[in-house]
């Protein structure tokens, strides 16, 4: 394709903001995008505009024309949609981009909308654009990897445009959901992004780290539109803070660096394009050489192999383990959690997943486990099944780069697996056997291995989206067959320069003392250069052999991990499911935790008792964690989840109990339909006690009011996102205020900060939701609290 050939050897400029200069021209709550109906006039000349800076890509106005956000507004999708990318083609756009916002809804496991669903809202999107008329299909300000994926997979089955995919990051260098850059790298690249990049949320001076990482192991062309830095608030009009001259100058140094495509966010005008055209104008896109990395991943999470020994947790198998067979036949996966948190802490840095019994629905019941399992522990998982139903259906809903255990050497079997592996971006283990069974010697094994590492060639898959298993067979029945597993693991590694993994324990079938033997086998099998043994991470000896062959091969500089691990002798940790109830919140165990609580209700404790001594203590540590950097969205929403299942319980137990800390109104303003602030804020707020009165989104002022006065409430918080709702926002607390209520007013939202929120009368500003569950422990205890800050 044209555009593909483009972004190889040229760069290519893209427009600007939009709904910045949009802004103008709608009133609040009102679609930007149905302008594209109702005045394409108003769309065309913004357009034009761009086409005349220079812009080579018009963004075509589609960004939120979705089933949700044009709900009760009288268009379709489709004529919305339609309409938005004819005005781009009329205002001259030598290319025409469909873009794709976020769904403004919270995917699953931590809201409770499908992955499916967003993939359908997506999808008819994109079908409702002429095919002929657009160019690329350009997925922007996504902050959950998850729905980007959605997004992504929805433009490959349903359009054979390229694709391109931003995600948008905040000052902590990961995105609200918790994303890292080198993740959704790793990610998008596997799921087949024609182009990968960063947009929106920040300036370009916040963004160079991010940036950094993008050059260093992004393999395709890279986009980066900022925003014109961080807004400001200058009497009624906001500002950015970076000029259009300095703009082009900091853009202009990341083409040096090998970014090719460029263009511009919130507060990037055509002027701002136009001087970066300028700047750009003669010269020629650097050519970057980005690492070739094996890596895996989770939503939020990037597993190196390159890094050193990869640890790959094996207990979620039922293979002789009767308490995982039962967990899997009565689909009650509580126990499966708990083994999966204890072998994240004891070291794993990959969790092996099997659901393979005779007369289970292996389909069903893996992409059931496999999403459990994303909801509680953030590391990678190997799919290990040969059942390619099963995997594809999970693969599918993984949210990340999963590894699939595993393809064997036979024809048939790489035929039915590979497009799989090659769709979903997966790492694939790839097992040293093909028709003629198990290979004797090392060098059959390494003649099947190097057949496993041509096919996947012919299917696009890299060197580095591969392991293989020399397969460890029992010493109790082909005791010379060890030392040929060892050989085939070194010659591979040298003469392939593939990754290796190896399933040690199957070495010790049938014969006493397995772990002597495990640990013996083990420690040979990482001196041959075994990347990722699958091992049982519960398990000392074997822990300790791989903290030893750390120091020796130079991976725990200056032993200190290792130094610290035995500084104590007396004191070895124990890798234990913890009974405490405070430790469950915090893991996320909520079948548990249910539990516990069924229990100290039973013994007579009182459930204002079980919030503040077990539910409180619990969300503060990991709202503490959270403020450090040390967890993020993902984990504070999960434990969150893991508090409302032990609440269900309280509330069933005792329905007509008073365990209320006190009523708080919470409401999306008047015009607005973004509500996952709102929703996070309602949860975590819930936790702590409080009884939430949510009155949803596009809530207009006399309703809230009304409810005010109803309930009695002395706190009403209101959230927004979109700039043109603030009026709405300033309108409401107006009117709370006239009305002579005894309530404090709390705002929070991504347009706001603390100066605006005073400037538009409102009492406190909770920059995140545990913010505002400290103004509302300050504001019932009717005391001051220091670490917060009152407007």
């Amino acid at each position: 394709m044209e555009l593909l050939e483009k972004i190889q050897k040229d760069f290519l400029l893209f427009d600007g903001a939009m709904g910045t200069i949009l802004q103008k021209h709608i009133s609040p709550g009102v679609a930007p995008e149905i302008l594209n109906v109702t005045h394409p006039e108003v769309v065309i000349d913004i357009h034009r505009q761009y086409v005349a800076a220079g812009s080579e890509v018009i963004t075509a106005n589609t960004f939120g024309a979705n089933t949700l956000k044009l709900k009760g507004s009288g268009y379709t999708v489709e004529a919305v949609v339609s309409a938005g990318v004819e005005n781009a083609k009329e205002a001259g756009a030598k290319y025409v981009a469909l873009s794709i916002g976020p769904t403004g809804q919270m995917l699953e496991p931590m809201g409770t909308f499908k992955f499916e669903e967003a993939y359908n809202l997506f999808k008819t999107q994109i079908t409702s654009a002429n095919k002929k008329d657009i160019d690329l299909i350009l997925i922007e300000t996504m902050s959950d990897l998850y729905e980007a994926k959605a997004a992504l997979l929805a433009a490959k089955e349903n359009s054979s445009v390229p694709v391109f995919c931003t995600m948008s990051f905040q000052q902590n260098l990961r995105t609200f959901m918790g994303c890292d850059a080198l993740t959704a790298i790793v990610t998008l690249e596997g799921l087949n992004a024609d182009a990968i990049g960063i947009n929106c949320s920040l300036g370009p001076k916040q963004l160079a780290p991010l940036v950094e990482v993008f050059i260093k192991y992004c393999k395709k062309p890279i986009i980066l539109q900022p925003n014109a830095g961080l807004p400001k608030k200058q009497g009624e009009e906001v500002r950015y803070e970076i000029s259009a001259q300095e703009y082009a100058t900091l853009m202009a140094g990341f083409f040096k660096k090998g970014i090719n495509i460029l263009g511009g966010c919130c507060g990037t005008t055509p002027q701002y394009i136009n001087l970066l055209k300028e700047k750009i104008r003669y010269l020629k896109p650097k050519k970057r050489s980005p690492c070739n990395i094996t890596a895996a991943s989770s939503g939020t999470k990037t597993v190196v192999l390159d890094n050193g020994v990869c640890i790959i947790g094996e207990r979620l198998n039922p293979t002789g383990k009767k308490e995982v067979e039962k967990a899997l036949r009565s689909e009650r996966f509580a126990y499966l959690l708990g083994e999966a948190v204890d072998q994240m802490k004891a070291g794993a840095d990959v969790l092996d997943v099997n659901c393979s019994l005779p007369d289970v629905d292996e389909t069903k019941i893996l992409t059931q486990v496999v999403k459990q399992l994303q909801s509680i522990v953030d590391l990678p998982l190997q799919i290990d099944s040969t059942n390619p139903e099963a995997i594809e259906n999970t693969l599918r809903i993984y949210n990340g780069k999963p590894i699939i255990n595993s393809i064997d050497g036979k024809k048939e079997t790489m035929e039915k697996l590979f497009p799989i592996a090659k769709k979903y971006g997966a790492l694939i283990v790839g097992l040293t056997l093909d028709e003629q069974g198990i290979p004797k010697t090392a060098k059959e094994r390494l003649h099947i291995a190097q057949k496993i590492v041509n096919t996947a060639h012919n299917y696009g898959i890299p060197k580095t989206d591969l392991l293989i298993d020399c397969l460890a067979l029992t010493v109790s029945t082909n005791q010379e067959q060890a030392i040929e597993t060892l050989k085939a693991i070194s010659q591979i590694k040298t003469r392939l320069g593939v990754k290796t993994v190896l399933g040690i324990s199957n070495v010790s079938f049938g014969v006493p003392n397995r772990e002597l033997l495990n640990s013996v086998f083990l420690s040979t099998a990482l001196s041959m250069g075994l990347n990722a043994p699958i091992i049982n991470p519960l398990s000392h000896r074997t822990m300790d052999t791989i903290r030893a062959f750390k120091v020796l091969n130079n991976e725990d500089k200056n032993a200190i991990h290792y130094m610290t691990n035995f500084s104590d002798k007396h004191n070895t940790p124990t890798y234990t499911s913890e009974n405490d109830l405070v430790n469950i919140i915090i893991e996320g165990r909520k079948e548990e935790t249910a539990n516990r609580v069924k229990q100290l209700l039973t013994a007579g404790i009182n459930p204002l008792e079980i919030i503040d001594k077990y539910f409180i203590p619990a969300l503060n540590s990991v709202s503490e964690c959270y403020e450090r950097g040390e967890m993020f969205l993902p984990h504070l929403m999960r434990s969150a989840e893991t508090v409302k299942a032990g609440f269900q319980i309280i509330q069933t137990k005792n329905p007509t109990s008073e365990i209320s800390k006190g009523k708080i109104i919470i409401a999306t303003v008047k015009g607005d339909i973004h509500d996952i602030g709102k929703n996070i804020a309602k949860m975590l707020l819930e936790n702590y006690g409080y009884e939430i009165i949510d009155l949803g989104y596009d809530v207009s002022p006399e309703i809230i009011i009304q409810n005010a006065k109803m309930h009695k409430v002395k706190l009403v918080g209101l959230s927004a996102l979109m700039t043109t709702t603030i009026p709405s926002m300033k309108e409401t607390i107006e009117k709370l205020h006239e009305t002579g209520l005894a309530c404090k007013v709390m705002v929070g939202g991504a347009v706001l900060n603390e100066k605006y929120a005073k400037t538009i009368g409102s009492d406190y500003f909770a920059h995140n939701a545990i913010e505002g569950v400290k103004i509302a422990t300050q504001i019932f205890k009717k005391q001051p609290d220091t670490n917060t800050q009152q407007t």
